[in-house]
């Protein structure tokens, strides 16, 4: 029984979903802790925790605010339907379309409002819904080669980790054979100027399947939502049995 115990251990340590550290990159992945599913990008390493972050940078490509006020809720697209507080009762109506294989949530209520000419979408409603459609949009963004990088220099916000977290984000490499598909969601926290929003997301990879939690870790800066660059580990994640405590929501 321990040689097979044994035996089992070792062929799990070789399995991309159990290597410690290492994320899907839905962004960061920032997107950042799918252990190892789309993409194998190091963020918040535990050897660098008594090494001063670096500088936080300017996003760039940050669209800025219109108009004369200076009204830290007012969206940077003009989306209206601020809220301070809440929570979600009911996952985000939305249509669902693809980029790439993953399906990802758009609405003329709570986002995206816009595309930039880089090719990625923002402008997300300062709301709950408009905190849970960025992260599914997160998700499927950061996990597109084509246009993820340029993403990510928009949605991470400004925060101590920005730079570092960038920098680790070029690590991205890709897992063409890989399927992500959300099955629920849930905002853990949210208070208007912060959000935590928990997306449970079935993976298939090098023939397994997963029921995985991507927790992203969301503060409101110039009108949009963005992925915390005030953490080390902006998105957190974990394998779950099933989906309950979830609210259904999906293609």
């Amino acid at each position: 029984m321990v040689e097979q115990r044994n035996s089992i251990a070792e062929q799990d340590s070789r399995t991309p979903f159990t290597r410690p550290g290492f994320v899907v990159a839905a962004v960061l992945v920032v997107v950042l802790g799918l252990l190892g599913v789309i993409a194998a990008v190091r963020i918040g390493r535990s050897d660098d925790a008594s090494t001063p972050p670096a500088t936080s940078s300017t996003p760039v490509g940050t669209p800025a605010p219109t108009g004369a006020t200076a009204d830290p809720s007012a969206s940077v697209c003009g989306l209206a339907g601020s809220v301070a507080t809440g929570t979600l009762t009911a996952a985000p109506t939305a249509a669902w379309e693809y980029q790439g294989t993953t399906a990802y949530p758009t609405s003329p209520q709570f986002g995206p409002g816009q595309s930039a000419p880089e090719g990625y979408r923002f402008c997300f409603q300062h709301s709950p819904e408009g905190a849970a459609v960025m992260a599914a949009n997160a998700l499927a963004q950061g996990s597109d080669p084509e246009v993820g990088a340029r993403w990510a220099e928009y949605a991470l916000g400004e925060g101590r980790y920005r730079d570092q977290l960038l920098t680790e984000i070029g690590t991205v490499t890709g897992a063409p054979d890989t399927r992500i598909k959300i099955a629920g969601v849930r905002v853990l926290s949210y208070d208007g100027s912060s959000a935590r929003v928990d997306l449970a997301t079935r993976v298939s990879s090098q023939n397994q399947n997963l029921v995985l939690s991507a927790v992203y870790e969301l503060v409101w800066q110039s009108g949009d939502w963005k992925v915390s660059a005030d953490v080390q580990r902006p998105l957190d994640t974990a394998t779950i049995p099933d989906l309950s405590g979830y609210l259904p929501w999906g293609e």
